[in-house]
């Protein structure tokens, strides 16, 4: 008797289920009767692998704060799965990509060290591979490795952002948080920076959750999206 092939199909990139948070306000200051804000309002959100979806809304809905309890770094109820396990900020499965990039790195360093930092804290491949490692990084995100001696007043806007992306996907992680990655640059970088991400996704099938206010760009980048009102993310 022939034995069946398994057919269980691999678990979510992400579902996030029942997430709810609220923000402390301390109008009185810290001795003084505490608010507490509801943000995010029993959220249920999935992935799957490969994807990317898009979320958008107006300031102050949700997004980034949803963003941040994915990583591990806000306090939430509810539970939040990458790859069917419970994610904490010790772990490499997720990297966040902010607005300003020439914020997120450090003006001092050159290129090739700001690339490179991420394999040392994390003590990831091998000494002797880890310039190779970020040359080839350099290149998937369409820059030459010759920009490893550059510094970061010596690029523009679209290339600082490229450096940022790069960082984060040097440890290989499944997901990848866009958060408002494209909001600071002008139009030409901004669509640069959208075709990158599809460009990553369709060759190595990172997963991405793109947050924007830009509900243009969320269409034209997204194969599925949601738009957040009141703290709760609803499909369009």
């Amino acid at each position: 008797m022939e034995k069946k092939a398994d057919t269980m199909e691999p678990p979510l990139l992400l579902s996030v289920r029942d997430v709810s948070n609220v923000y402390v306000d301390r109008r009185m200051g810290p001795f003084g009767k505490k608010d507490l804000i509801p943000v995010l309002n029993h959220i249920n959100m999935e992935m799957k692998n490969g994807g990317i979806f898009g979320l958008t809304g107006k300031s102050g809905c949700g997004k980034s704060t949803l963003a941040r309890c994915i990583l591990g770094l806000a306090d939430y109820e509810g539970e939040i799965l990458v790859c069917g396990q419970k994610h904490n900020n010790n772990s490499n499965q997720v990297q966040i990509v902010f607005q300003d990039p020439g914020a997120s790195l450090n003006p001092v360093k050159k290129i090739g060290w700001l690339m490179e930092e991420p394999l040392h804290i994390h003590n990831a491949g091998k000494p002797e591979d880890r310039g190779r490692i970020v040359d080839e990084m350099l290149l998937q995100v369409g820059l030459d490795p010759s920009y490893k001696t550059r510094r970061v007043h010596e690029l523009s806007g679209g290339q600082k952002q490229r450096v940022c992306i790069g960082r984060a996907l040097i440890l290989k992680p499944n997901l990848l948080i866009a958060d408002e990655a494209i909001s600071s640059l002008d139009v030409s970088a901004g669509a640069q920076i959208l075709n990158l991400f599809t460009e990553l996704n369709q060759n190595t099938g990172l997963g991405i959750l793109f947050i924007s206010h830009n509900k243009d760009a969320v269409e034209y980048l997204c194969g599925d999206a949601a738009v957040m009102i009141k703290g709760k993310p609803l499909t369009f």
